[in-house]
């Protein structure tokens, strides 16, 4: 199974899948690289990027991504303004320093391959890089895939057959659960709330009292982003011309009066949404919630609801380790790539974990929570992935605000509803992927139909 600290990752924006990923790909291809011996020899380096990789790659930042992971940066410890200036280095100077190995040529015009036109059979998110030595002979390649999230694997580990491919059982924890029936099981069998089952099992990995200050650390870095995306103005990189709106959102929140508590409502969880996101979409500083692209709605709802008088700390640590329970869910039986789901395993994952998060601290009770996260997934089912110019803004700026309004009624609906739902959490996460996979490819983070073919680029 996952930890928590899977499903929250720091990293930098646009994306998981496609910034993340790759930068993680290339760190870990260097280890391979050293492993097998042919880092020594290498006097250059290539990058081929496929499929959803290729086609939204410049917009999500990808090129940059990978060069930077084979320069040494990780991302949970990347600055953003060094990132930039170490990847106009190696734009200028047409070298790059491997980091732990030989400084090696590397062309940007010619050593990495946008391949949109080869469409891969394991992930939509394919990237081959390889090694060549002075005599221009490959000495060392290997295929990885950027499978959402800020997951990567190579291709070895996702062909070999397990018993269930669909399931994975966990590493980690007493508590072993791959689905919400046997979570719920484990609840109801040992009189415990959702949240505690996670922080048992985090438990038998750390003391509590380090994965509370990684929680608390993760929330941290969460509201960073938030009050740096309130205050930030000015227009977002990519060409698509989009001015950042939260910090004149909230200026006007802060000086209007508290008449209308209902309409304001909306306004702080859109505020607090966008700001990351708008934060996420200039290449700031995030956290995976459970993507990139979906990284304001948690924050969001945090804000609004948790992050304030007595008790704080314990309302925020509930909510995410309930929310990060839901996502392991969804990352075991389905997926959280929008390139294989659709912005349904995005923004709909992180609307369903944050339901679940907001009806634990509002002391729902353990079915109560699963119905929340049920009810926000089930309103999110075939929602699709078609960002214009292949951008993190639109429309997911606003598709994060919209998700944060969304998760609050479906945490509210699930106190008030029926003792016997009718649709349960695993169905409706079955139900996910069985539409991911029916989704045509052209609405899974291709840039190729929806909105992104529609909108005219000015």
């Amino acid at each position: 199974m996952l930890s928590i600290f899977d499903i929250f990752k720091i990293g930098i924006g646009p994306s998981s899948s496609h910034t993340v990923g790759p930068m993680r790909i290339g760190v870990r291809f260097l280890h391979d690289a050293r492993a097998a011996g042919a880092l020594d020899d290498a006097t250059r380096v290539t990058i081929s990027l496929h499929g959803s990789l290729a086609l939204t790659g410049i917009g999500h930042g990808t090129d940059k991504a990978s060069i930077l992971g084979l320069l040494g940066f990780e991302p949970d410890t990347t600055d953003p303004d060094e990132a930039d200036a170490a990847f106009a280095r190696v734009k200028e100077t047409k070298h790059l320093p491997l980091a732990g190995g030989p400084g090696v040529a590397f062309d940007y015009a010619t050593d990495i391959d946008f391949r949109g036109d080869i469409i891969p059979t394991i992930h939509p998110n394919e990237m081959v890089l390889r090694l060549f030595n002075a005599a221009g002979e490959e000495c060392f390649a290997q295929t990885y895939y950027s499978v959402g999230g800020g997951f990567i694997a190579t291709e070895k580990q996702l062909t070999v057959k397990t018993d269930d491919d669909m399931i994975a059982k966990p590493r980690i924890g007493e508590f072993e659960f791959s689905s919400a029936k046997e979570l719920l099981a484990h609840c109801r069998d040992q009189n415990m709330q959702l949240h505690e089952i996670i922080l048992a099992n985090e438990d038998t990995v750390r003391p509590r009292a380090e994965t509370d200050a990684a929680l608390d650390k993760i929330w941290s870095a969460m509201n960073d982003c938030v009050e740096r995306g309130l205050v930030t103005s000015g227009e977002l990189p990519g060409g698509l011309e989009v001015k950042r709106r939260a910090p004149s959102l909230f200026k006007k929140l802060q000086e209007a009066p508290l008449a209308n508590e209902r309409e304001q409502l909306f306004d702080w969880l859109n505020v607090y949404a966008m700001a990351v996101n708008e934060e996420n979409a200039a290449g700031g500083r995030v956290v995976t919630a459970p993507t990139n692209g979906a990284a304001g709605i948690i924050p969001s709802v945090v804000k609004h609801y948790c992050d304030d008088g007595d008790g704080r700390e314990g309302r925020i640590r509930t909510f995410l380790a309930t929310a990060a329970g839901v996502g392991m869910l969804y990352k075991q039986r389905a997926s959280i790539s929008g390139a294989e789901m659709g912005c349904q395993g995005e923004v709909g994952v992180a609307c369903s974990m944050a339901a679940a998060g907001l009806a634990a601290v509002w002391g729902a009770t353990p079915a109560q929570v699963e119905r929340a996260a049920e009810i926000a997934m089930e309103h999110n089912l075939g929602l699709t992935c078609d960002p214009v110019k292949g951008l993190v803004q639109i429309p997911c700026i606003e598709r994060n605000a919209i998700g944060a309004v969304k998760a609050v009624n479906a945490a509210r609906l699930s106190m008030r509803s029926a003792e016997n739902p009718k649709v349960s959490l695993d169905q409706v996460i079955e139900t996910m992927r069985q539409t991911g996979l029916d989704m045509s490819r052209k609405y899974k983070e291709t840039s190729e139909g929806g909105l992104a073919v529609n909108v005219v680029e000015c």
